[in-house]
């Protein structure tokens, strides 16, 4: 699969592009889940870990968010998302599998959490996580050290 995806340091000024990608990737799970929606709550998670955020770019247009907390043991992706038309093309899998070969080289764990509403963890089980703890909303998922 030959993607043409670069990543660059997110900074104020796409602060506009990750509240729009935010409320169309994650608010109908938050729906779902019976958690807040509004535009301050959507936009505490934009800024949550703000300095770790890239924006994802497929051919130099802008269709997604990464978010990566990178310590000597494990790499957690905090935030991951994928514009909703642009979904369904092995962007993701792409994206996670780089993660997981850094991670296996390196001999440490991958881990996350996902919603127990959002169809994304799926993917992540055909990936090697499993589910190790959850909570009301979520599952946490972690990879096997390498």
């Amino acid at each position: 699969m030959d993607l043409n995806l670069h990543y660059k340091q997110a900074d104020e000024t796409d602060i506009d592009f990750l509240l729009n990608l935010r409320m169309k990737t994650m608010n109908p799970h938050y729906e779902t889940s019976g958690l807040s929606t509004d535009r301050e709550t959507t936009l505490q998670r934009v800024l949550y870990q703000f300095d770790k955020a890239h924006i994802i770019f497929l051919d130099h247009q802008p269709i997604g968010l990464l978010k990566l907390d990178r310590t000597f043991t494990n790499i957690e992706v905090l935030q991951l998302q994928i514009d909703p038309s642009q979904q369904g093309k092995g962007l993701g899998k792409k994206i996670l599998s780089d993660i997981l070969e850094e991670a296996s080289l390196a001999g440490k764990t991958v881990s996350l959490s996902v919603l127990k509403t959002n169809k994304a963890q799926h993917l992540y089980k055909s990936l090697g996580f499993r589910i190790v703890d959850e909570d009301q909303y979520s599952y946490f998922m972690e990879t096997e050290r390498q």
